[in-house]
């Protein structure tokens, strides 16, 4: 059901491919130094892709930004190691956009020690599911044309492709579960997002 209301949604506990423990739950505000901390085991690369230009360090402003949430339209997910609660190891966030109250902005960053271990689509399930119960049906995301690896997971997801601006492509993902390709990406996202759909139940009143 869609709601307008903070979103609340219960951390969740699990393990990477690699056995690696993890815990995903709501970004606090106390976790800016938790960001730059990230931020700084991030390569340059990984920082021009999330950002789309050369970005050195997080100002104050942006800090806060990314980490004092309304939770209605701006919501975050920080995934932590389950055995070591202080070391951050991807962000996953989605933005409503003004006008269109069903799309959302999207954008997941994982540390490039913890690439490729199945972070990255777990983040996007879990975020998936945060989106749908706040009724959001697609996530929108703006992707540099030379990013393969992102493009090859999203189009997993049967994401709709448009070119935006020079070098720069719009990727659209529908979120309903029954428009879901059936490939392995996909099955993870969907059991990631029933993991957290089961676990939620607790909106404000």
């Amino acid at each position: 059901m869609a709601t307008r209301r903070p979103l609340q949604l219960d951390p969740v506990e699990t393990s990477l491919r690699d056995g690696t423990p993890v815990r995903v739950r709501r970004i606090r505000p106390d976790d800016k130094e938790l960001l730059v901390e990230g931020f700084r085991r991030l390569s340059d690369e990984s920082r021009y892709r999330r950002f789309m230009a050369p970005v050195n360090e997080l100002s104050d402003d942006q800090l806060v930004y990314l980490t004092e949430l309304d939770f209605v339209g701006h919501f975050a997910w920080v995934a932590v190691r389950a055995d070591r609660a202080g070391e951050g190891l991807g962000v996953a966030r989605y933005v409503r956009i003004d006008g269109e109250p069903e799309v959302a902005e999207a954008a997941i960053t994982v540390i490039d020690d913890y690439q490729g271990r199945g972070l990255g689509v777990l983040l996007l399930g879990m975020l998936a599911a945060a989106a749908w119960s706040a009724g959001i049906t697609t996530f929108r995301a703006f992707v540099l044309e030379e990013n393969e690896p992102m493009r090859d997971l999203l189009a997993q997801f049967g994401a709709r492709v448009a070119y935006d601006s020079p070098g720069v492509v719009r990727i659209d993902v529908p979120l309903d579960p029954a428009l879901l390709p059936d490939s392995p990406a996909a099955r993870v996202l969907k059991a990631s997002a029933a993991h957290v759909l089961e676990t939620r139940a607790r909106i404000p009143m």
